[in-house]
């Protein structure tokens, strides 16, 4: 390639490559991979700022003042003071070198909530609760389902519908629950997100008095209770669900059937095909006892049927986790 460099100074590039039989993209390749020795540093340009100035517009833009202002508006409240230090591009440029374009102001620590990690190994020892709207007879009005829920037995122990949201309700239905099934101090968790009446203070000193421990989902994370939007989702996709209620009490009439219908004749998959109320009361062990006897005949009369051997009925589990910790 050195042969072409020093013809080509007299023949130019096209006419030596052809002379030497060199392929010209292979001369100008062979050139891209060489370092450029000639390559120089970007002079300065006269009209540039200097090294005190550029410090100064620095000093500006991080002052009390400005500090939370972008560049265009800094630019701008100078002008109107009949000031002008550089254009805005320029102070983008020098924020830029200390890597301060995003931001330059000490920003909000928000604080860090933790996981909830809950456990339930029997009835009465986790409850879940929340509030979902009902759509009402005509365009934005709804009525408030309070829904207090079992997450071992998933039995829905307190229901209540209201026109409104309100702490003191939500006050008046954990109370009334909790005295119907007999909670006792320090026996049970009860556990929600964080709206308004879960996080208000008449609820707090409630369960502070009654010996329960609350807590709360993490902010914006509807995984961290999921035993309660599982159950309003059964709810909202029953056959007779309707797309209004036509008054509270036509609500509350749906809402009692339903729920008697929930605890005591849905067949829930996650507590092994048992209701609700079965597993809530103790009768789940019969209940499956009974069970094993009818696939115990069944497999007697036809064993070539069960190629696995004699059939058992799901298992109840042995405990329930809201966000179980890793092994």
């Amino acid at each position: 390639m050195a042969d072409v460099e020093e013809l080509s100074a007299h023949l130019g590039v096209a006419a030596a490559c052809q002379e030497l039989g060199v392929p010209r993209s292979s001369w100008y390749r062979s050139r891209r991979s060489q370092p450029n020795d000639k390559a120089k540093t970007r002079p300065k340009p006269k009209r540039a700022l200097t090294q005190d100035e550029r410090t100064q517009m620095r000093d500006i833009l991080n002052s009390e003042r400005f500090v939370n202002s972008a560049p265009r508006t800094v630019f701008a409240a100078l002008l109107d003071q009949g000031k002008y230090h550089c254009s805005y591009r320029t102070m983008y440029r020098i924020l830029n070198e200390h890597k301060e374009v995003k931001e330059r102001r000490n920003q909000l620590r928000h604080p860090t909530y933790s996981k909830p990690e809950l456990l339930a190994t029997g009835p009465n020892q986790l409850w879940s609760w929340d509030i979902t709207k009902l759509r009402g007879p005509a365009k934005w009005t709804y009525y408030y389902l309070y829904t207090i829920l079992d997450v071992y037995s998933r039995y829905v122990v307190g229901w209540m519908i209201a026109d409104h949201e309100s702490a003191t309700l939500a006050k008046t239905l954990i109370e009334e629950t909790c005295t119907k099934q007999g909670i006792q101090r320090d026996q049970l968790t009860l556990h929600a997100d964080r709206g308004s009446a879960m996080r208000s203070k008449a609820v707090a000193l409630l369960l502070a008095d009654l010996g329960v421990t609350k807590t709360h989902s993490r902010p914006y994370c509807s995984n961290d209770n999921p035993y309660s939007e599982s159950q309003f989702k059964t709810l909202k996709y029953r056959p007779d669900y309707p797309d209004r209620f036509g008054s509270l009490q036509d609500a509350r009439a749906w809402a009692r059937a339903f729920f008697a219908w929930y605890n005591q004749e849905h067949y829930h998959t996650g507590i092994a095909l048992l209701t609700p109320e079965t597993v809530h009361y103790g009768r789940a062990e019969a209940v499956i006892a009974k069970r094993q006897q009818v696939l115990q005949a069944a497999y007697d009369a036809h064993p070539e049927r069960f190629v696995k051997g004699p059939p058992r009925p799901p298992a109840l589990p042995k405990e329930v986790w809201i966000n179980k910790p890793s092994a």
